[in-house]
């Protein structure tokens, strides 16, 4: 295994996701950072709900839309990501850092 293909791996990252595709597409985009993080900087069209109250807000999503999570380095949205489908949201994307991301919008 490569060392890409490792750390897509470590952090939860879709393989193989054309995530430029999915924003395109409607995809919604969750940051999962605290408001600080948020405001330093975030995607455009993606909304802010920290990973600490993510549980909370489910109901504003259908568990079949197209979600793509997102953090500072990965590690919260591959969380994010988790909760997600353990909650029975069937297509969602850890995108990794909201910095990779960016390049997709």
């Amino acid at each position: 295994m490569g060392l890409i293909a490792s750390l897509r791996q470590i952090f939860g990252l879709t393989p193989g996701a054309d995530f430029e595709a999915l924003i395109a597409g409607g995809a919604k985009i969750i940051d999962v950072r605290t408001p600080g993080e948020f405001s330093g900087g975030h995607l455009r069209n993606s909304v802010n709900i920290p990973l600490n109250t993510l549980g909370g807000k489910l109901g504003k999503f259908k568990k079949d839309q197209v979600i793509i999570t997102c953090c500072a380095s990965g590690m919260r949205s591959r969380s994010a990501k988790a909760m997600l489908q353990s909650k029975g949201f069937t297509n969602v994307h850890n995108g990794g850092s909201w910095h990779s991301l960016n390049k997709c919008t």
